[in-house]
């Protein structure tokens, strides 16, 4: 009987806890919300970075809070929340738009470290300006390559989990960028690092960044799709013994691929020069493959056949599609 009691008590005050943190949770959200509606829309620069400095601290109150992990942040289009599949994974994102034109991006990541079984988050710094080598450097929170992300895709191969973030990052009045971004963590100390050796091109990159003019768009979505693939293969002529022709079979199978529009320079000699990269023309997809993303050249992401989505929606330069799941 005492022991019945004991848990009574003891069951009396999770509850008690849980409806205090919930409330907690629901202010924290109120709070967050007026400082990213001001971090957003405020006239001068002083007032959005002022919001987004005040928003930085009162998120990492309210992730340092019992079950923040599993709270639904709302914010609108204002901040980007993206949560795993596994609910492993969360990243908080969003940018402070300078009077100049100018992007700056801030958010956190918060995770289930492996290592210590326990729920952590870190700060993410925008270093973007200052990251020599982009598509080949790790980096971590502290040295972030700075984006609002879009997307968080959960892949696997061989017992292992990857995560792969889709981004984008609006950079100035001359160009603007789109950014394809694994996460990964240290396995002796369950600490997230951003870059990892997934992509087969022409070299193993560890992201892929697509940075182009301020005045064209750019498609980059992870869609199922239906792939055509051609196969050449030498059949008997009807009614010969020994003379054969070639014949092309198609296949068609649904795939779900990270599609992007190629970048490139208007003019040849601007190579560099992003502000002249305009999308080339030609459609390109990444597939996962044996633990990998395989570069497909030419994919067929907008066949005009009921079968196949629809054609890419359009996203605003300054007001993105933000999801919150």
């Amino acid at each position: 009987m005492k022991k019945f009691v004991l848990a009574l008590v003891f069951g009396f005050i999770a509850l008690c806890i849980n409806a205090q943190d919930k409330a907690r949770m629901a202010d924290f959200a109120a709070q967050l919300d007026t400082l990213f509606g001001t971090a957003r829309y405020a006239p001068t620069d002083n007032q959005r970075y002022l919001a987004s400095e005040q928003a930085v601290q009162l998120m990492a109150e309210a992730l340092n809070t019992e079950g923040s992990m599993s709270w639904k942040w709302n914010f609108g289009d204002k901040v980007s929340v993206l949560t795993s599949p596994d609910k492993k994974v969360r990243l908080i994102t969003w940018p402070v738009l300078r009077d100049n034109g100018e992007w700056e991006c801030f958010g956190f990541i918060q995770y289930l470290n492996a290592a210590t079984g326990k729920v952590e988050f870190a700060e993410l710094n925008d270093k973007s300006d200052e990251l020599i080598n982009r598509e080949e450097t790790i980096v971590d929170p502290s040295n972030w390559y700075g984006a609002v992300y879009q997307e968080i895709i959960q892949t696997s191969n061989d017992g292992k989990t990857y995560y792969t973030l889709l981004g984008y990052n609006g950079v100035d009045n001359i160009t603007q960028r789109k950014v394809i971004e694994p996460v990964w963590f240290k396995p002796s100390t369950g600490k997230p690092q951003f870059g990892q050796a997934l992509f087969r091109r022409e070299r193993n990159l560890r992201r892929v960044v697509l940075e182009y003019s301020n005045s064209v768009m750019v498609n980059l979505r992870f869609e199922e799709q239906f792939v055509r693939e051609v196969e050449r293969k030498r059949v008997k002529v009807k009614g010969s013994k020994n003379r054969y022709r070639t014949v092309e079979v198609v296949h068609e199978h649904k795939e779900k691929m990270i599609m992007f529009d190629e970048v490139a320079p208007q003019v040849e000699g601007m190579e560099g020069l992003y502000q002249y990269y305009v999308p080339s023309g030609e459609e390109m997809a990444y597939a996962f493959v044996g633990g990998k993303w395989e570069l497909r050249r030419g994919a067929e992401g907008r066949l005009d056949d009921k079968r196949l989505n629809k054609p890419f929606e359009p996203i605003e330069k300054q007001a993105p599609s933000y999801s919150t799941r």
